[in-house]
């Protein structure tokens, strides 16, 4: 009884996690800022300051969910960014394969092609308090720190991202998203 209940269960998961993937990215969404409770807009017009951005890229499966944050100055430019994810810990595809059925070492910093923007699917810029970002990053930090593994169905990139989000006082959408619609929910969810 047992044998088959584990059976069930793995292919569940595995159902959800196909499930997830079987829809198709949409042209890079339009970028958007908003500050702490306020609206999100279009709009390019930014204040120099701390900001936590929610983003998502391209990649060959699904995608990627991650976080840039940092200062950016009067212009908009973002000064030093730094990022953080959940991914599995090596290039090699074996384990991000192997990463679907059982958890594997992750990695909980910038991975290949987060900063570089024709792999920008979508993003949410929220404008931050010194005093919210300091709590921030002290969280993000924290999750670091304690994240050693990566598992597509339980323990993936948007799951950690909407710790982040959950942390700050957002509602955030379910984690089995493809990362380009998770970073649009988790906007229009927060925002509207």
């Amino acid at each position: 009884m047992m044998r088959g209940m584990g059976g069930l269960s793995l292919a569940i998961l595995l159902a959800l996690a196909t499930a997830s993937c079987q829809t198709e990215d949409k042209s890079p969404q339009p970028r958007f800022t908003s500050y702490r409770h306020g609206p999100a807009t279009t709009s390019a017009q930014n204040k120099a300051g701390h900001f936590i951005e929610f983003r998502s890229r391209y990649a060959l499966t699904y995608g990627h969910t991650y976080v840039v944050f940092g200062r950016i100055d009067e212009n908009g430019r973002v000064i030093d960014p730094q990022v953080a994810g959940l991914a599995p810990a090596s290039p090699d595809p074996g384990p991000y394969i192997l990463g679907h059925f059982v958890p594997v070492p992750a990695t909980t910093g910038a991975t290949d092609g987060d900063l570089e923007e024709q792999y920008r699917s979508a993003s949410w810029r929220v404008m931050l308090s010194d005093s919210d970002y300091a709590d921030v990053v002290a969280f993000i930090r924290k999750q670091q720190a304690t994240s050693h593994l990566w598992q597509a169905t339980v323990d993936n990139c948007n799951a950690w991202v909407g710790n982040i989000a959950a942390h700050m006082g957002y509602k955030v959408p379910g984690i089995w998203l493809r990362p380009q619609q998770f970073i649009t929910e988790l906007r229009q969810l927060n925002t509207a």
